[in-house]
């Protein structure tokens, strides 16, 4: 049983209330994000909230904000009130990778007019940002990135390239706009 009184602090019980402090300051900002309630997220901002916070899979409240699909406005807002938006959680995903993932072009643009190198990648997996838009048939970024000199070449650790997962996710409004050969023999060393 936990003891909440005792002439000497508990270890414990500091943990546990950090851990509580923590979660409910994330459960607001995800709250705010759901809503994409800009005022909201603006008195927030300016009552000291901290735009650093992460949840528990390491997420910045920016990747937060993507995923909950926040309109330009607030992710704007986020960005001018200092979220990094070179940030990456504990997996290597950055926030230009979730912005491909949630079909965010106007934030994919953003992050490319500030000097975001296409081809670099933070995953341990090698995966780049071309391989993520051939994965989710984004047609429209993966055109983007190609244009700003995307390797359609660059292979992941275990050697598979875009083309390849464009391929084993049936992409094929992706696959048009590589260097494709559909007669090519196919990586098969997905599970798939």
């Amino acid at each position: 049983m936990l003891q909440l009184y005792s002439k000497r602090p508990n270890k414990n019980l500091y943990i546990l209330l950090f851990i509580i402090i923590k979660v409910t300051i994330m459960n607001k900002w995800l709250e705010l994000l759901r809503n994409n309630d800009y005022l909201g997220i603006k008195k927030y901002i300016k009552n000291g909230a901290d735009l650093q916070e992460t949840n528990e899979g390491g997420e910045s409240v920016l990747a937060c904000a993507l995923r909950a699909r926040c309109d330009e406005d607030v992710l704007m807002l986020l960005i001018e009130s200092g979220a990094d938006i070179f940030d990456f959680d504990d997996e290597g995903v950055s926030i230009f990778d979730m912005a491909i993932t949630y079909d965010n072009l106007w934030m994919v643009e953003y992050l490319l007019e500030k000097g975001l190198d296409v081809n670099k990648t933070n995953r341990k997996s090698g995966f780049t940002a071309l391989m993520a838009a051939a994965c989710y048939g984004r047609v429209e970024i993966a055109k983007l990135l190609l244009e700003k000199g995307a390797s359609q070449t660059a292979t992941d650790v275990k050697g598979f390239t875009a083309i390849d997962f464009a391929r084993k996710m049936n992409k094929k409004s992706v696959l048009e706009l590589f260097d494709y050969d559909p007669n090519a023999p196919k990586n098969m060393g997905y599970a798939r």
